[in-house]
């Protein structure tokens, strides 16, 4: 893995010489490369556009279709190396600052100072915008990722309620099986997969040991009897997904809970753009709870893109533009209600969100004083994309794998981990 990031940085080292000699774009445009293509996702980005074009900028398209975004990273790549990097890219975590220590990315640090971006940002999110002390990426919102989605008529019809632990949604499950509904809407895609593994790892584990695991990567958490329960327990949740599953995305899996074929989902709040889109009211038609046993707890997700360094006054002067007009208070409110996220501004009217974003506006902000708000392994927060990836085969492995042991399973965690360092 060391070896791809060297050849990657050799690679984009050349593309910079390319777009040093060649680089000409056409004035006043901006190129966003972005994944959101589905419902509520596409929603949310038109807005960034229309506000952008009546600005009198350009915008150019640059959409790659796939929810975990790992087609659009491999895109890129590719256009980077060839000297032709897009204005903006939806980039997040510790990927920005590998992009920073290749060198290719832009300050923002003016328009930071002029609009008082450390003044309107909680620091924990401000610390991961940063390479060297300096913006060079721009955050859209805050996602929490530990929800989970129900369809109360499901859940009514089956003779239960919403579970609040994990051996409640066992039980929960059980009962909703038995009245021919599908408990649990599930994906069968890596970075679903570990979007559930690591909502059964925070109620395990708790916030503390969370963090020691797949922030701190020890190995002794990574390897110890707790995540042999966390195994366990995540190996159970298969019992309750059915045998369609492999593949599926993720916004197929929500539109379930949605018709009432399943009444369950484990997925981050862009969960909620799609009920949204479908037309859908929360606490009449549908169920916004945090994930079994993780109450007062929150696992953040932050969309954010990172700018490149361009060619051109103009094409400068819309990309510094974009990045302001990211943080309007106008865009975070009409971005933040489609997508189903929270504005991540702290300054903000929430007079126009709904039950479910008070909800997790209020928990962020108290989980940042408990010490109960975690970064997300799954969506690239808490970790490199390496130690991630090591994680993601191991899990995706494990869970569809019926003949898996979770008594084995730490160890060939701990031992991934240890050889992506």
């Amino acid at each position: 893995m060391k070896t791809s990031k060297t050849l990657l940085s050799l690679s984009i080292a050349t593309g910079v010489s390319l777009a040093a000699a060649t680089g000409v774009s056409q004035a006043g445009e901006v190129e966003v490369l972005h994944w959101w293509t589905s419902g509520g996702e596409a929603k949310s980005v038109a807005v960034l556009k229309d506000m952008m074009e009546k600005d009198g900028h350009t915008w150019k398209d640059f959409a790659v279709a796939g929810g975990g975004g790992e087609s659009a990273m491999t895109v890129l790549k590719t256009r980077s190396a060839s000297g032709n990097a897009p204005s903006a890219a939806q980039i997040k975590g510790h990927d920005i600052q590998e992009w920073g220590e290749l060198g290719y990315l832009t300050s923002l640090e003016g328009s930071a100072k002029q609009e008082d971006w450390d003044g309107i940002l909680p620091s924990v999110v401000t610390d991961v915008m940063k390479y060297d002390d300096e913006y060079v990426a721009v955050p859209v919102n805050v996602h929490r990722v530990n929800w989970l989605w129900a369809n109360p008529e499901v859940l009514e019809k089956s003779g239960t309620t919403v579970p609040t632990t994990l051996d409640e949604f066992f039980a929960a499950a059980e009962k909703i099986k038995a009245a021919g509904y599908i408990p649990l809407a599930h994906g069968g895609q890596p970075w679903q997969d570990a979007t559930v593994f690591e909502a059964v790892a925070l109620e395990v584990l708790g916030s503390e040991d969370y963090n020691k695991a797949f922030v701190d990567l020890d190995m002794d958490v990574l390897s110890g009897d707790k995540m042999v329960e966390v195994f366990t327990k995540f190996q159970k949740v298969h019992d309750y997904i059915d045998s369609n599953s492999p593949g599926r995305d993720w916004n197929v899996a929500t539109s379930m809970v949605i018709s009432g074929e399943a009444a369950m989902q484990i997925m981050g709040d862009w969960a909620k753009g799609e009920f949204t889109a479908a037309g859908k009211v929360p606490g009449k038609d549908y169920v916004c709870a945090p994930a079994p046993g993780t109450d007062g707890q929150f696992t953040f997700n932050i969309d954010s893109f990172a700018f490149f360094n361009i060619k051109g006054e103009d094409n400068q002067k819309a990309q510094q533009d974009l990045a302001k007009t990211i943080l309007t208070k106008d865009f975070q409110e009409v971005f933040n209600l489609n997508k189903g996220s929270i504005p991540v501004r702290l300054d903000m009217d929430m007079a126009k969100f709904d039950q479910c974003a008070l909800d997790s506006m209020a928990t962020f902000k108290a989980s940042a004083d408990s010490g109960d708000l975690v970064p997300s392994m799954a969506h690239g927060l808490s970790t490199t994309s390496y130690a991630q990836g090591a994680i993601y085969d191991v899990v995706t492995n494990f869970f569809n794998d019926p003949k898996a042991d979770p008594k084995q399973a730490p160890a060939k965690l701990a031992k991934a981990v240890q050889s992506a360092l």
